[in-house]
């Protein structure tokens, strides 16, 4: 294949001053002129045994040339549109007796020798159209002049070609499976696990092989190539020149093809230089994403959105060759997020809510009558939680909530109401709700801004202690609960006790102290001070207040830690 004689090498060459040495199968001359694959760029040679990358502009047609020198020659011809559905013919015509290079003389000119082949249809051995990865196979094909004629109709774009007279022993492109479909095996909210069956190549060849996985939201993929060119898109084709105009490498790295010395790298968005004055596009990259997992046959695909469909596609790349083959491709739509139950909330009662570190509740109000305002009540006894409350749809609220909060919105009649309740990153929280139309329904009791117990260093004993909190202008309930404990209790022991949801009825009868009835009408003298006696020399001792609304439900102060004097 491609031993051109002289006269037609001027055929199918451009003129220079210095002719292209056409490649040929001698291995070594072969081998030293494929690692050059600029020779290919502007040539109209396919070479034997090497993958070509090339362009197309759009209803403008393209035509390489190929020598079988010998019949009953096998041949196999591989075409890979990238970015746009191709029509290719390949067909064959005989060589002229001038170009065996038997004959003397002067060789014919050359628009003379171009008209007599070139001019000719030749046997057309195989046609197609569509941007499937085809090929033409024969194990005897005659000797003469081949002819690859290709044509983009949809627009400018690129693709690759392959020729070899050595099928059976190149073998470049990794082999399928007897079945290369690719099976989900594991599908979930924001995960999907493939597997698929080994290439032959690399089971039984012992060939490198590694796979790559493509994901993306719209379709599935026929080759790498495809990939390749969707990853690298963007508007470098209205910078191209007028077809006719020689290419050169840097040209094509800089229109958007992939170029061959990058090849081999991992590829993940590809970018496109911007050097020498080109302005690139700055259009939002495609949701498209490759990634080369080695040899493995089995990955996870991890961090998908929920309920979504994805489009899966597979390649096996060899490494030494940089060739791929497709499986067959697949898709699967993710999960969907399970579904919040919403609790219903009761006009004037109290609901207790757990929420999960990071987690998230729903609750639905809906008065059944008319309603000139609605009141909601939170009382947040462990950790910050944000509250967030719609009507019909509208939000109406958006706040954090520490402790004990009151918020009066304004009503709507037949109004539903959407309550979003967030936790807290550090840990779980807890908390209590009430919704009510009612004005002055108020289940939770009014708290200071200040809910410290105030210890006085200077009245401690060795049998009690002294201590001070805030009150309010409501008049309220108060009880104190004392527990002794060790010595060496400390800050983080302390943080355990500060669920505030717990009241007097989990305590023991014997730690309390006493209950009081407190307000002053004078916010600034609402102070209430209170001596607990009966307490051991040396000892520590933890102290609660619990403040006891009208409808029974209690809130705690912060708890405090006292000691008593060991010597008195």
């Amino acid at each position: 294949m491609l031993l051109l004689r002289c006269p037609l090498l001027l055929l199918l060459l451009p003129l220079s001053s210095r002719p292209q040495k056409l490649p040929t199968r001698d291995e070594e001359l072969f081998q030293m002129q494929i690692r050059d694959k600029a020779f290919f760029h502007d040539s109209s040679v396919i070479p034997d045994g090497a993958e070509i990358s090339s362009y197309l502009f759009r209803d403008t047609p393209k035509r390489y040339f190929f020598v079988v020198e010998e019949d009953n020659t096998p041949l196999a011809v591989t075409v890979t549109p990238c970015d746009a559905p191709l029509e290719w013919k390949l067909s064959v015509q005989e060589l002229p007796e001038e170009a065996s290079g038997e004959g003397s003389g002067e060789p014919e000119p050359l628009e003379q020798q171009k008209q007599q082949i070139t001019n000719e249809e030749g046997t057309e051995l195989f046609s197609y159209k569509g941007n499937d990865v085809e090929y033409f196979v024969s194990s005897s094909s005659p000797s003469g002049l081949y002819q690859l004629d290709l044509l983009s109709t949809e627009k400018d774009t690129h693709f690759k070609v392959y020729a070899t007279t050595t099928p059976e022993s190149d073998q470049p492109y990794p082999e399928l499976p007897y079945d290369p479909r690719i099976d989900v095996t594991s599908l979930g909210r924001t995960t999907v696990t493939l597997a698929w069956k080994p290439s032959p190549t690399a089971s039984l060849l012992k060939q490198p092989i590694q796979y790559c996985i493509v994901i993306n939201k719209e379709h599935n993929f026929k080759s790498l190539c495809a990939v390749e060119a969707k990853l690298s898109s963007d508007d470098a084709f209205m910078m191209a020149p007028k077809p006719g105009l020689d290419f050169s490498p840097f040209d094509f790295a800089l229109f958007g093809f992939p170029s061959d010395n990058n090849s081999g790298r991992e590829r993940g968005f590809l970018k496109s230089s911007s050097k020498f004055g080109r302005q690139q596009s700055s259009k939002p990259r495609v949701d498209l994403h490759k990634v080369c997992i080695g040899n493995k046959n089995i990955f996870t695909v991890s961090d998908l959105k929920p309920d979504t469909q994805y489009y899966f596609d597979m390649f096996a790349v060899n490494t030494n060759t940089n060739m791929s083959t497709a499986y067959v491709g697949t898709f699967a739509r993710t999960k969907e997020e399970a579904k919040q139950k919403t609790v219903e909330l009761k006009d004037g009662k109290v609901t207790d809510v757990f929420i999960k570190r990071k987690g998230a509740k729903f609750l639905r109000f809906a008065p059944v009558s008319s309603h000139q305002k609605v009141t909601f009540s939170v009382h947040s006894c462990l950790g910050a939680v944000q509250i967030q409350v719609r009507r019909d749809g509208k939000l109406l609220l958006s706040q954090n909530v520490e402790g004990v909060r009151q918020f009066q919105l304004r009503g709507k009649a037949k109004a539903k109401y959407l309550i979003r309740l967030k936790g807290s990153k550090k840990g779980a929280s807890m908390l209590k709700i009430l919704a009510t139309t009612r004005p002055n329904k108020q289940s939770f009791p009014s708290l200071p801004e200040d809910t410290r117990i105030k210890a006085f260093d200077k009245l401690r004993t060795c049998s009690s202690v002294t201590v001070a909190w805030l009150g309010t202008q409501e008049r309220n309930k108060f009880c104190i609960y004392k527990r002794e404990v060790d010595d060496n209790y400390n800050e983080e022991q302390k943080k355990r006790e500060q669920n505030q949801c717990l009241g007097p009825d989990t305590r023991k009868k014997s730690e309390k102290v006493l209950c009081k009835y407190f307000h002053s009408q004078n916010i600034q003298k609402a102070v209430t001070t209170e001596t607990i006696k009966g307490l051991q020399p040396g000892k520590s001792y933890l102290l609660d207040v619990y403040v006891i609304g009208h409808g029974g439900h209690s809130v705690k102060y912060q708890t405090k830690l006292v000691k008593t004097r060991k010597f008195c």
